[in-house]
């Protein structure tokens, strides 16, 4: 009983449903990868939160674009023979909001460290997989969360 009592006294609170705005509600989704990891799983999340997905892009309708989703990876440390023995995988998305003629873009960055083994290539590839996996999941949780703090230019 202490312990709820602390966590409720500091705020804290179980995550749910996102409230993405009301002229948010019925939203078209198109990307550059229609077939993507990253659009299925934005597809998903609007399902989970009750949002109205259109099959067609129309005028009055808002329109979520996921312009570009990218993973690149920097060389944080090498072994004394030369090979790489970490990486930090940067996974970066580009997205658009179109409602009417207002249209803003956003951008972020999601970054992991990576540590490379080359005597197990096969286990630190299904490592790497697992990690994109991750790092789209977020991706999504992230939009999601950005459209839920939207405000309309009034």
């Amino acid at each position: 009983m202490l312990i709820t009592a602390l966590l409720t006294g500091c705020g804290f609170h179980l995550r749910g449903d996102f409230l993405l705005p009301p002229e948010l509600q019925t939203l078209y989704v198109s990307s550059v990868d229609r077939h993507g990891e990253l659009t299925r799983l934005v597809k998903n999340h609007f399902a989970i939160n009750k949002v109205n997905l259109v099959k067609s892009s129309q005028g009055d309708i808002p329109e979520l674009k996921i312009l570009k989703d990218n993973l690149n990876r920097r060389t944080l440390s090498v072994f004394p023979n030369g090979q790489v023995a970490e990486y930090e995988l940067i996974y970066s998305v580009r997205y658009q909001l179109k409602l009417g003629n207002d249209s803003q873009q956003y951008s972020f960055e999601l970054n992991r460290d990576y540590q490379d083994d080359p005597d197990k290539a096969l286990a630190k590839s299904r490592e790497l997989s697992l990690i994109l996996s991750e790092l789209r999941q977020e991706a999504a949780d992230r939009i999601l969360r950005d459209l839920s703090s939207y405000k309309a230019n009034i």
